[in-house]
């Protein structure tokens, strides 16, 4: 398409995810329009399709493709509907923003890095949004200058104040890990190759069943550990930080000051409730230039790749959950569009 043409975008999910990215594109994002809203649900994508004029309502992403009005897609629906939808996409040649994750299994994320490869040029992008956060590319252009020197540890925390209901151990893996798994890979230009995952006593605040909090240790390609704690029932807010040691020096960022008050012989400030409040401009940049790079008929940001060697890195740390061993990561052969 023309890079002075607006883009018309078809949401595909509209739940909690997919309604906010609707809201992002008919009101912060410029350069595109909302052409059409997909989801399984007729009255919920009638009603989110009512708040933006001339947008049209599916149930089947394959009639959202058809729509002459639709240039990409944005998918926000279940992982396990993705590989689906990504692969008929990919068929049409339409470019998208698929939301982590690319797929829920090493396997089928493999399948769409396959039929992307035989395109023989990148159309989907995932939404691993934390590098599109302000702090996060800080940190990244402070590591990749080798100011420090060589960077040797990464420390993360990844604190939730609670867990959705029916949120299960696996879950912290595929759902909260892997943006840790995710921005490793990003900060240390590196794959993982082994998990381990170690249970402390379990906290009093987690549901039944649930093993939480959790610590994770990744070992790196190039000899580096990172170690990420999760807490998905902290209960007192929402907490992301990451902390790089290097050779002469370290940096830390996601320490949530902000507004500090001093009354009633006390001081304090506030801590950030949830995941939307702390990255909502990671997520309208991302968007944004996803939105930009599509119109010049280009893609950047995480590729299938990125996606599928997430995915594998979760599968490793699902086993060395259940099995208090040390898991080596399986990756297959990186694609030549990926290199």
């Amino acid at each position: 398409m023309s890079s002075a043409s607006t883009l018309g975008v078809a949401v595909v999910g509209t739940g909690r995810m997919g309604a906010d990215h609707v809201r992002r594109l008919a009101t912060v994002v410029s350069g595109a329009r909302v052409a059409a809203v997909v989801d399984v649900d007729p009255e919920r994508v009638k009603r989110v399709a009512a708040t933006v004029e001339g947008c049209a309502a599916y149930t089947d992403p394959a009639a959202a493709m058809a729509d002459d009005s639709v240039d990409a897609l944005l998918v926000a629906s279940p992982g396990p509907a993705h590989e689906a939808t990504l692969l008929a996409a990919l068929d049409r040649g339409l470019p998208v923003l698929c939301e982590k994750p690319l797929t829920p299994d090493p396997e089928s994320a493999l399948r769409v890095v396959a039929a992307e490869a035989g395109l023989g040029r990148r159309r989907v992008q995932v939404g691993f949004m934390r590098r599109y956060d302000a702090d996060y590319l800080r940190l990244k252009e402070l590591l990749a200058a080798g100011t420090y020197g060589r960077t040797l540890m990464l420390h993360n925390r990844h604190r939730n104040p609670a867990s959705p209901p029916g949120f299960t151990d696996r879950m912290t893996v595929d759902d909260s890990l892997v943006h840790e798994i995710d921005v490793t890979r990003w900060l240390l230009a590196e794959e993982i190759t082994a998990v381990r995952a170690l249970r402390p006593a379990p906290s009093g605040q987690a549901p039944r069943g649930l093993q939480d909090p959790q610590l994770f240790v990744f070992e790196t390609a190039g000899g580096r550990l990172v170690d990420t704690e999760l807490f998905v029932n902290c209960g007192f807010g929402y907490q992301v930080s990451c902390e790089a040691v290097a050779e002469r020096g370290t940096a830390r960022i996601g320490e949530d000051h902000g507004l500090l008050t001093n009354t009633a012989g006390r001081w304090g400030g506030e801590i950030t409730p949830g995941f939307e409040q702390r990255f909502e401009g990671a997520y309208d940049r991302q968007v944004q230039r996803w939105v930009d790079a599509t119109r010049r008929g280009e893609v950047e940001g995480p590729s299938c790749w990125d996606g599928y060697a997430a995915a594998a890195v979760c599968a490793a740390g699902v086993r060395a959950q259940a099995t208090g061993e040390r898991v080596e990561v399986a990756l297959a052969e990186r694609p030549a569009l990926y290199r």
